[in-house]
């Protein structure tokens, strides 16, 4: 699936993501810096029922949510890890192979510690400064 929007659509985007068929609960989040991974990915968790505020887990690489039906979210962001053992030793593996909602910014810090079964998310801004999203599932 391939979507070009504004951020003022996020909220939309969103939602058509979510309604794909067969979606992959671990989601990997593909872009330069300044894209807007993580203003997507507070869409997607807002989508999901989180109603407390959600934000970059930069300093600590992972933030836990709960939704309104009690399903855990995780959001992780990778950016600052330097090695992949580092994120093995905190357990990320188990995160990634609890059945929660997994969504990843920076996957190719960890590229062997991804599961095989995710789907990608690839954002490319553009010049008119809109997005390009490709979802593959």
């Amino acid at each position: 699936m391939t979507i070009n929007f504004t951020l003022n659509e996020i909220q939309h985007i969103a939602k058509q993501i979510l309604a794909t068929p067969s979606l992959k609960k671990v989601i990997t989040f593909h872009a330069e810096m300044g894209a807007g991974k993580t203003t997507l990915i507070k869409a997607i968790v807002a989508e999901l029922g989180v109603q407390s505020n959600s934000s970059s887990p930069t300093f600590s690489l992972v933030n836990e949510y709960e939704a309104k039906n009690g399903e855990i979210i995780y959001h992780f962001d990778l950016y600052r890890l330097n090695t992949e053992t580092e994120a093995y030793d905190m357990g990320i593996d188990e995160y990634f192979y609890s059945g929660n909602w997994c969504f990843i910014e920076w996957p190719e810090k960890t590229p062997n510690l991804i599961p095989i079964d995710h789907a990608t998310i690839h954002i490319k801004q553009n010049p008119d400064n809109s997005r390009t999203l490709v979802l593959n599932n």
